[in-house]
């Protein structure tokens, strides 16, 4: 690995000063470093149980597939954060399957989901900290799920707009109408759709580049 094991956990696990010796060594020796391209699937097209997944640089997407092949962004994941979805093979009660893909060029440390599970049945803290993770991501599951079931479409567009703006920062969306399509579980042409009476009601502009906010306040009223 890159950088010292020791000084990774420590920053990262509140557990780590509660494991023994025995458990921090095998905790490192489990654990190997990755990088992924922009695009590169991280987990779930293999069907194998990855393990815990640590970001240490780039972006992460999470994500369900429909039976029709419609992607469903659940969460993103960004440098520090933890996944532990991606090692549903130790949290028995996720019986969901959820893909990960590297968002843009991504570093990430992957504890396996054998040493995971040892340390959980011998370590009261680490399955406390493995089910404060997974729960906390399965909050933000279930709001993707509230979205797409309860959620008019004006809505659900203008809190993803919102969404991607906070993200990064800038004005302008630079995402394709089939990307952002993509990203909601949706279909291109509803999307589309939506984009041009958006755009026709003056909040935002669309072009090739992306999708630029024009009128933020009335957009914060339509997402409510």
């Amino acid at each position: 690995m890159p950088i010292n094991c020791a000084e990774i956990f420590a920053r990262y696990f509140p557990f780590w000063d509660k494991l023994s010796e025995g458990q921090k060594k095998e905790f490192c020796i489990q654990t190997s470093y990755a990088e992924y391209d922009k695009g590169q699937n991280v987990h779930g097209n293999t069907g194998n149980c990855t393990g815990a997944i640590l970001v240490k640089n780039g972006v992460l997407r999470a994500y369900m597939l429909s039976d029709e092949g419609k992607e469903i962004t659940l969460y993103r994941l960004y440098p520090g954060d933890i996944c532990m979805l991606s090692a549903s093979c130790v949290l028995q009660s996720i019986t969901f399957d959820v893909f990960v893909d590297a968002e843009a060029k991504s570093e990430v440390y992957i504890i396996s989901s054998g040493a995971f599970a040892r340390l959980m049945e011998d370590n009261v803290f680490v399955e406390n900290f493995a089910l404060k993770v997974a729960t906390e991501r399965f909050s933000e599951v279930m709001w993707a799920m509230q979205q797409i079931l309860f959620m008019s479409f004006d809505r659900r567009l203008a809190v993803f707009l919102l969404d991607e703006n906070a993200k990064d920062g800038g004005d302008t969306i630079k995402l394709t109408q089939e990307q952002i399509a993509k990203y909601m579980g949706s279909a291109r042409e509803v999307v589309s759709r939506m984009l041009k009476y958006f755009s026709t009601e003056g909040l935002v502009e669309v072009s090739r580049g992306g999708v630029k906010i024009i009128d933020k306040t009335r957009l914060k009223k339509i997402a409510g």
